[in-house]
């Protein structure tokens, strides 16, 4: 659990960062006292301890907004790939983290830029344990998206969205583990109707597949969906743990880093398999046969990197700025958005089924906030016994 402390006389307040999680009214209090003696205990980085109130949620407001609406467009783009006529998993694959070169630009003007991104202060053992982590990351995210894609071959856009809710279950555990983040009864309800949200749909059988293909396809569809839903709840929480326990970087610029150097790797990954599996050899002709027309096959393919780019950004920036269940929560609110857009646009039919878990999902996500709104109670008595 973290606590920015920050000064009243410059307008700023106490922020809890990783509210969703459970503490008692002691504990609020402890946490308030550690912080004014300078013996909190979990260190924060230096510049956020410098925002101000405003300056936080503003941070945290852009990063929401990249997370939920980039999301929805790149799985909506997604689709629309498939729908037109694309049919390469691969290229599917690659787009999701090969447009992290326009992340230089905004990476250049941040402040300190120059010392977030080079090695030049690490030891020999640091550059490796670096190397490592970019490594290990950049091929489970590139693991990851090749069993998305798979998953939204095979499935609706909304079908596809509402399986994505398992990820927050799963990502409930790691954080629990990983990060030793507590979780209350209300953080276990939410994650338990976001789980059984996905395993409705997941049984649904007026569900449609794009394709046509049977019902194996669609269960494979499913099944690589909650692997990949796995796979990214691990990561994210590690992603963390790499953030406070092994990088420790005071500058929000190591947010883009950390994107750059792990896309880099996951397109590497990509490319790879794009060649053995032999594709590349089948894209000119997918390209003359996008019902589409070419222009939009390719405006199709940079759309969805720019927007997996800019999703990825703020997915890595809520996990710098408060936690990984943070971000993988803020993440399920596209369970509202991409489901509703991939009716209005692609026409998939809202079966009873689909509802319900519409429904359920939205009940877990209400469970997650009323918990939030709890926790910044206790903190809120905490800071005026205090000031008592």
């Amino acid at each position: 659990m973290r606590l920015i402390s920050l000064n009243p006389e410059t307008e700023s307040i106490h922020l809890l960062v990783n509210s969703p999680f459970t503490m008692d009214d002691e504990e609020a209090m402890l946490l308030l006292k550690e912080e004014d003696e300078g013996r909190g205990r979990t260190s924060v980085p230096t510049q956020l301890m410098k925002l101000k109130r405003t300056q936080w949620w503003i941070l945290v407001f852009i990063s929401i907004f990249f997370l939920i609406s980039a999301q929805a467009i790149g799985v909506l783009l997604g689709r629309f790939y498939y729908n037109e006529g694309g049919n390469s998993k691969w290229i599917s694959t690659l787009v999701q983290t090969c447009g992290f070169p326009i992340l230089y630009l905004p990476l250049c003007l941040l402040p300190s830029s120059k010392s977030s991104s080079s090695f030049s202060s690490s030891s020999s053992s640091s550059f490796k344990t670096l190397v490592w982590i970019y490594l290990s990351l950049g091929f489970a995210i590139g693991l990851d998206n090749l069993l998305y894609s798979i998953g939204l071959l095979y499935l609706s856009a909304s079908t596809y969205s509402i399986l994505c809710a398992s990820q927050l279950a799963f990502n409930g555990v790691f954080s629990y583990y990983i990060n030793s983040q507590k979780i209350t009864c209300l953080i276990l309800f939410s994650v338990l109707f976001l789980s059984i949200s996905a395993m409705l749909v997941s049984l649904d059988d007026d569900s449609n597949s794009p394709l046509g293909d049977s019902k194996w396809s669609y269960l494979i569809g499913c099944f690589s969906t909650v692997l990949a839903s796995l796979i990214y709840s691990l990561q994210i929480s590690l992603v963390q743990f790499s953030f406070e326990k092994i990088l420790k970087s005071e500058i929000f610029a190591i947010v883009l880093v950390m994107q750059i150097y792990t896309s880099l790797v996951a397109s590497c990954v990509a490319v790879i398999g794009l060649f053995a599996s032999g594709e590349w050899l089948l894209l000119s002709e997918e390209m003359e046969e996008f019902q589409e027309g070419q222009v939009i096959y390719v405006l199709t393919l940079v759309g969805t990197a720019v927007s997996c780019q800019l999703g990825s950004v703020g997915s890595v920036a809520l996990i710098f700025l408060v936690s990984s269940l943070f971000s993988n929560f803020i993440g399920t609110l596209s369970l509202i958005v991409t489901p509703l857009a991939a009716i209005a646009v692609f026409h998939d039919r809202l079966t009873e089924v689909k509802i319900v878990a519409m429904l359920i999902a939205f009940t877990g996500f209400a469970f997650y906030i009323y918990q939030n709104y709890l926790d910044d109670l206790k903190v809120q008595r905490a800071r005026e016994a205090q000031a008592e």
